[in-house]
């Protein structure tokens, strides 16, 4: 979004979570263009801001690169790292990953680490180790309580094909054992919108959503920021 239809998004977005529980954390990740016109618009709300990627080095001749000493100019909390279309368009590897994970750790921020297989990996039944190689290699050096994990199959992204509930928890649950770290915050991304989020939020090993498409409307991202997961007494 440019500057003023990402003010005009908050504005319409804002009064429909304003009563979301206090334990649910709500991050928006704009283009780094609109960051400082988003928290603007944000301030005095407690909806934060991630910022979509950032730079491992502190300074240096990176044209084009953006740092976490900028990122925190603007008061933002969260950085997102190794997102499928990086990986995919920029030929990121997962040591460049890391990197960037690193950096954000260090500069108090909190990195968002994408891990996810394509369509020939899961077909070739190679997910289980494509995955397990971006965990330990994207992690290594990471300290897992200032992290997030977003899982995004790549093949359920905007291809109108779904990773079922069951499946994306199976494959949250084995990550969390791989890092070894019980409390490891795990996202599910891939074709998250208002008629699933309820189903996926009720799953164990699923503790958020990492929300693209769905995102771009404040009325569908409200319904997912907003999912109801039903009590063990309503579902008996």
């Amino acid at each position: 979004m440019t500057c003023a239809q990402a003010k005009q998004y908050a504005g319409a977005f804002l009064p429909q979570v304003a009563n979301a529980p206090k334990d649910r954390s709500i991050v928006l990740a704009p283009p780094f263009t609109a960051i400082s016109t988003l928290q603007e618009a944000l301030a005095g709300s407690d909806v934060q801001i991630a910022s979509q990627n950032v730079h491992w080095e502190a300074s240096g001749a990176f044209t084009g690169e953006i740092s976490a000493e900028m990122l925190l100019e603007l008061g933002v909390g969260y950085t997102i790292v190794g997102h499928s279309e990086p990986r995919k368009y920029f030929s990121e590897s997962d040591e460049q990953i890391n990197h960037r994970a690193r950096a954000s750790q260090a500069a108090g921020l909190i990195p968002i680490l994408c891990v996810g297989e394509s369509d020939e990996q899961r077909s070739n039944n190679e997910t289980e180790r494509v995955i397990r190689r971006q965990v330990e290699q994207g992690l290594e050096g990471i300290d897992p309580s200032k992290l997030v994990v977003a899982y995004e199959p790549i093949w359920a992204i905007g291809t109108g094909k779904t990773c079922e509930s069951e499946e994306a928890n199976r494959v949250c649950g084995l990550i969390r054992n791989w890092v070894g770290y019980p409390n490891l915050t795990i996202q599910y991304g891939g074709s998250v919108k208002p008629g699933n989020i309820d189903e996926l939020m009720a799953k164990s090993d699923i503790d958020g959503v990492l929300v693209g498409g769905a995102s771009l409307e404040p009325d569908s991202f409200a319904r997912i920021a907003n999912y109801q997961v039903a009590s063990a007494a309503a579902a008996a």
